[in-house]
């Protein structure tokens, strides 16, 4: 199961109580005060690892707690701090104050990490009150209580390059033949119900990750057919690979299918329409294939591949103008 979104409240440990005492010791006259210190709650921490890859650990477990500090005790001794609780998330977890909506953290890189709920103060002791003028103090402090935040944890999968395309494309097909991802694959529209990732290795010393974003279909970036769904784990690929079948089951044009989907980049962020793209026309070994492809051509005014995941023809071109595109950004950068 693939969660990418869930609630949860962090509440973080409160403070111990600073201690009242004094010392009382066999020939030790006027022995004077020795509460200690409480101490620190425990914070709650999240940090982003790359070994997890959803937030389904989350789910059903609304509430995280830290540990409490311990109270202090006398012969000047503190309580002990409360223990952190380090939530573990995903790569390109975004981090947001349920209550007031902003964005705390977008943790980006393995490591990233950042405090959701700071653990409250330990208490002062008797001790900390003595003074010249104040020879046996009983005052002392209760600990602080720790934060509580709701926050809302939203992953958008982070990779190199998104194949995007109509259902039936055979975007989980190429997923499987490029890396050793193993997505469900089937004969029908919505196979795929959430994003697949893989790991494609070119050469020796080359790799990037690809994902296969579930089926785009008009009105996505409305909310249709769970487009918002779909739509936000393209956001962070670098370069985006279309996928156009030439002969449709729905018996739908290719080129509306391709443009339908553009519209729908746009509409849902124009900043995706202007992201790098490989337009492939898919399953060549079609009749209709090369008619699709030069009509393509002819209306985008870019150039277009044509591949076969099933034969494997156009595989290596695909691979290697992709990394071209990629290495270009990155020399960009």
């Amino acid at each position: 199961m693939f969660v990418d979104q869930v609630s949860i409240i962090c509440k973080a440990g409160d403070g111990g109580d600073g201690c009242s005492s004094f010392r009382r010791e066999a020939h030790v006259p006027r022995g004077g005060p020795d509460g200690g210190d409480g101490g620190r709650g425990g914070h709650v921490i999240l940090e982003a690892d790359e070994n997890v890859s959803s937030l389904i650990h989350l789910l059903g477990v609304k509430n995280w707690n830290a540990t409490n500090g311990q109270p202090g005790i006398g012969s000047l001794k503190s309580g002990r701090d409360g223990e952190d609780l380090l939530i573990r998330v995903p790569t390109g977890t975004i981090l947001r104050d349920t209550k007031r909506n902003f964005v705390l953290k977008d943790l980006v890189e393995h490591g990233d990490r950042v405090t959701v709920s700071k653990g409250g103060q330990g208490g002062s002791g008797n001790a900390r009150f003595m003074s010249s003028t104040n020879r046996a103090p009983r005052e002392f402090t209760p600990g602080e209580p720790g934060e509580s935040r709701e926050v809302t944890l939203e992953l958008k999968v982070i990779a190199d390059v998104g194949l995007i395309g109509k259902p039936n494309a055979g975007k989980s097909t190429m997923l499987s033949r490029l890396s050793r991802a193993t997505p469900e694959i089937a004969n029908y529209p919505f196979t795929t119900k959430y994003p697949n990732l893989g790991m494609v290795r070119v050469g020796l010393d080359r790799d990037f990750v690809l994902a296969d974003i579930p089926g785009l279909i008009e009105g996505a970036h409305a909310g249709v057919g769970l487009g918002h769904e779909f739509l936000k784990h393209v956001e962070r690929c670098k370069v985006l690979v279309h996928l156009v079948e030439p002969c449709p089951d729905d018996q739908t044009d290719p080129i509306d299918n391709y443009r339908n989907i553009r519209e729908e980049l746009r509409l849902y962020d124009a900043a995706l329409a202007e992201r790098p793209e490989l337009i492939v026309v898919t399953k060549c070994e079609m009749l209709d294939a090369e008619a699709t492809a030069e009509l393509l051509q002819e209306v985008t005014g870019k150039p277009v591949l044509q591949v076969s995941a099933v034969t494997g023809k156009g595989l290596p071109q695909l691979l290697q103008a992709t990394v071209k595109l990629l290495d270009g950004l990155n020399e960009q950068w």
